[in-house]
């Protein structure tokens, strides 16, 4: 049990499933022109074979890939005809094709890709958009999680859960299928493309998964960190994440209102170039605000006129216990409550140990600390120190539901799970 006996550790694991898979483009690798001296790539070669076998015998394989592949995704046809046509351009000198040769040859240009083979975990949550099959006194809930596969590559998946008047917790049942969306607009700009994406609406939410679509992204979309965003009375959701191309990080933002369809956007400006920013649920003074950490040891207060525009920054909490003396981080947005914004934090100690802590910060003026968790809220028990990085407890954000906080977890870098916080325990407990 964590020295913090407000919080309680649920049973509610969520771990990778390698046979959870989705397709995605697969290119051949160009020999060394040495090794090869024509014009013709590794590409052209498979064109070509697929083009010289007699039509019987490639109508033949392509029903045996469909029945060894069909039961395992959706609309297999349709992605293969969309894979054919993005290669169109290079197809084009190969002449006219059957339709059973354009899908043959699209499903020889993809691969499945077991997108939570390794991990899954960094999670965060946020309110359902629709809670007309919420529990009386209960909440339903959409949980963001980092989804790691082969080569380190993350992604972005969801599931949806109920919070039961009592605040017990429940997950759905996950979807056997999932799913990658369909780009449904590009607006190339010179800081990174703007892209929106939207999934088919028979798709379960635990379907979906956002995959790289872009350069900055293409290693990985890392530790999105969603908030319900009140505006007027407009609802959306956003979430900041980390966008790695395997070279450099940077900051984006992803919004929604319904978790179908999905804008993604790079953030401009000087705390966009670090990661871990977090939203205010709200605007403060007419302003956007974020929590971020532009010095790699610090958390900084931001404001701007701009979503997408992010400049300085007030340095308002710094390393203080020993728990967090190498340095601190944001653990997901603040989250308004009477007393003020309670802003979950982690901090790394000896031999790079992490641990959750908090903070509250004047509702008026968040630059201002009342008080902090001079012990750590949560921190690895022995059954949790054991994973792909030992020592870890991590999160992307939690939410309010009545006089608790609901707290999604990641172990280890590895799996999830959920604790749950008494709010005025809490405010007791803090100094």
């Amino acid at each position: 049990m964590s020295k913090a006996t407000f919080l309680h550790r649920q049973a509610l694991y969520l771990r990778p499933d390698p046979a959870r898979v989705i397709v995605r483009p697969f290119k051949p690798t160009t020999e060394p022109r040495d090794l090869n001296p024509t014009d013709k790539t590794r590409a052209n070669h498979i064109v070509e074979r697929v083009l010289a076998l007699d039509p019987k015998v490639a109508a033949q394989l392509l029903t045996e890939v469909l029945e060894n592949f069909e039961d395992r995704h959706r609309n297999l046809l349709e992605t293969f005809e969309a894979r054919a046509d993005v290669m169109e351009q290079a197809l084009a000198a190969h002449g006219t094709f059957s339709s059973v040769q354009r899908q043959l040859i699209g499903a020889y240009f993809l691969n499945e890709y077991s997108f939570e083979a390794s991990a899954l975990f960094n999670p965060s949550i946020v309110p359902h958009p629709d809670q007309s099959d919420a529990p009386k006194g209960g909440l339903r809930f959409v949980l963001s999680l980092r989804a790691v596969g082969e080569g380190h590559v993350s992604s972005l998946t969801f599931r949806a859960g109920t919070v039961a008047a009592d605040g017990s917790l429940s997950v759905d049942p996950t979807a056997r299928l999932a799913s990658s969306p369909r780009i449904k607009l590009r607006v190339p700009r010179p800081d990174g493309d703007d892209i929106e994406l939207t999934f088919n609406a028979d798709e379960e939410l635990s379907e979906r998964v956002i995959f790289p679509v872009t350069d900055s992204q293409s290693n990985g979309i890392e530790d999105a960190r969603f908030v319900e965003f009140s505006d007027g009375g407009r609802k959306t959701y956003y979430a900041t994440y980390t966008a790695y191309s395997g070279k450099a990080i940077r900051s984006e933002l992803i919004e929604t209102r319904d978790f179908l369809s999905f804008r993604m956007t790079p953030l401009r400006g000087t705390a966009a170039l670090n990661k871990g920013m977090a939203l205010f649920p709200r605007k403060i003074d007419g302003k956007y605000a974020m929590i971020a950490r532009q010095d790699n040891e610090n958390l900084y207060l931001i404001y701007s006129e701009d979503l997408h525009q992010w400049d300085g920054g007030q340095a308002v909490l710094k390393p203080q216990f020993p728990w967090e003396f190498v340095q601190i981080g944001n653990c997901g947005s603040p989250i308004e409550l009477d007393e003020g914004w309670l802003l979950l934090t982690h901090g790394v100690g000896p031999l790079r140990k992490y641990s959750i802590g908090a903070a509250l910060l004047d509702k008026t003026d968040p630059s201002k600390v009342l008080a902090r968790s001079v012990e750590p809220l949560l921190h690895p028990e022995a059954s949790e120190r054991e994973g792909y990085v030992p020592n870890v407890v991590y999160t992307c954000g939690a939410i309010r539901h009545n006089d608790q906080i609901i707290l999604p977890y990641a172990v280890s870098d590895t799996y999830s799970n959920f604790a749950t916080i008494k709010i005025a325990a809490l405010m007791q407990a803090m100094s």
